[in-house]
């Protein structure tokens, strides 16, 4: 019957590393803070953000993120009880923790600050469509992966469908129909799986879900409805030495190499 594949898509298929709608956005929502903000500290949050970036589960946590960094860096304009002697390995360990304590000191809201965070990038691609896409890449192989694939595929992002399927035609020349690109408000991605396998068209199909976040996959294996996936850790996205060690040692994960995925999805 073939094979399905969900895929997430930040640190699977696109590295978003380099965009800067994200610093742009935390700009908007709060000026004052940046207004003080060197160029060399810009720089040196660009770097902390590719270390922190295994925490982010959805774009927004994003601009929290640049905040944080900002106030560990600068006590001047602290207000969080958090920043403080605050290190990168501290909001890997402890982000769901620091998540709930700075959104209520800094009295934000979430639904807010996904808004927002979408309307600089579509403000950004109006504008400037050339510079917003070049800030994003595909790995290596991985549009060719997708352009000749045999199997099904489905994306299954927190990222907002519009930015994943511009990316997808644009960036990597690849259309993928808008009803198999489940974005940010279809749910979480364990109720999108439940959706795929029940249709009745994949019944008998073999099912693959490939993700860069451990924590996805886990909530995954929580759920015996889904002990039919087969379940992958992109060794290449978003993820920590420490969560590819842990990940090795769980027995429903396949550990995957970027070179392995682009063969698998041939």
């Amino acid at each position: 019957m073939g094979d399905l594949y969900a895929l997430d898509f930040d640190g699977v298929l696109c590295d978003s590393c380099g965009e800067s709608s994200i610093s742009a956005a935390a700009k908007v929502r709060w000026p004052d803070l940046f207004d003080g903000v060197a160029s060399v500290l810009e720089d040196w949050i660009v770097d902390q953000m590719h270390i922190v970036r295994p925490v982010v589960e959805t774009g927004y946590e994003n601009l929290l993120l640049v905040r944080l960094l900002v106030e560990s860096r600068l006590p001047s304009i602290r207000k969080s009880s958090v920043a403080e002697g605050l290190t990168v390995e501290d909001i890997l360990e402890n982000w769901s923790k620091i998540k709930p304590v700075i959104m209520e000191e800094w009295d934000e809201n979430r639904d807010a600050l996904i808004d927002l965070f979408g309307k600089v990038r579509d403000e950004w691609m109006d504008n400037d469509l050339a510079t917003w896409i070049g800030a994003n890449r595909f790995y290596p192989g991985v549009p060719d992966a997708l352009k000749f694939s045999s199997s099904t595929i489905y994306i299954v992002t927190t990222k907002q469908s519009r930015f994943a399927d511009a990316l997808l035609r644009e960036l990597a020349g690849v259309t993928i129909p808008p009803e198999r690109i489940y974005g940010l408000g279809t749910g979480p991605k364990v109720k999108v799986l439940k959706q795929l396998q029940l249709r009745p068209e994949h019944q008998g199909m073999k099912l693959h879900f490939v993700e860069d976040r451990l924590a996805t996959l886990k909530n995954v294996i929580k759920e015996p409805e889904l002990d039919g996936w087969n379940l992958y850790l992109g060794d290449w996205g978003y993820n920590t030495q420490k969560e590819r060690e842990e990940a090795a040692n769980i027995s429903r994960i396949q550990l995957l190499q970027l070179s392995d995925f682009s063969k698998k999805l041939k």
